[in-house]
């Protein structure tokens, strides 16, 4: 089967280390930041960042209404922390005028970590990453307050001021983690990203 090719939206964050994870575990990673790279890949990663930037950079590059009619398509989509603001149908603590793309029926608190329990790190357990628990590092991250019937959960914070905290979640071919997997080396999540990817191929 050929690689999937898979994007990594290139407006603001960690795009060399997602295009570098994704790459070590097989996919054809591209930066996108046209209209013209985002129609010629078969996913995309969003990544962290600032919400309210990235959400006016879309606009500015006139990717924000091509990047939701993909995903209202079925385009697979990761997001990560920003990422994940991102994808979420609705979000608190947002700026006047902040718009997401949507997809994945959550209420999202944006820096929900960042005010509250301050930046940490901590091991956690996902639904569909093997091998045991993962280093997830959070940096004035949001979290998950609600999750609609159409998401599904796939971590919490297992211990420590913020136990119980929902900070992965799945609906069908989108993914959000409230961490960022692409700055500690270990690349479970994206390797269960590409899997997402290549089962939505078919």
């Amino acid at each position: 089967m050929t690689a999937p090719t898979i994007g990594v939206l290139a407006l603001q964050g960690d795009v060399r280390e997602h295009v570098h994870a994704l790459t070590s575990v097989g996919a054809a990673a591209v930066p996108v930041r046209r209209r013209s790279e985002l129609d010629a890949v078969d996913a995309l990663v969003i990544p962290g960042g600032e919400s309210t930037t990235i959400d006016k950079l879309l606009r500015a590059f006139e990717l924000f209404a091509p990047l939701q009619d993909r995903l209202r398509a079925g385009m697979p989509a990761y997001g990560s922390c920003a990422g994940m603001i991102l994808l979420a149908d609705r979000v608190l603590g947002g700026i006047e005028g902040q718009r997401t793309l949507g997809g994945v029926d959550v209420t999202v608190r944006r820096n929900a970590f960042g005010r509250q329990v301050d930046s940490f790190e901590t091991d956690l357990t996902i639904d569909g990453v093997d091998d045991g628990p993962m280093h997830a590092v959070f940096i004035r991250a949001p979290w998950v307050e609600e999750v609609g019937p159409a998401a599904k959960i796939v971590g919490r914070v297992e211990s420590g001021p913020a136990a119980g905290r929902i900070v992965a979640v799945r609906q069908g071919p989108l993914l959000v983690t409230s961490f960022h997997p692409e700055v500690t080396g270990d690349t479970r999540v994206h390797r269960l990203f590409v899997q997402i990817v290549s089962e939505s191929q078919g």
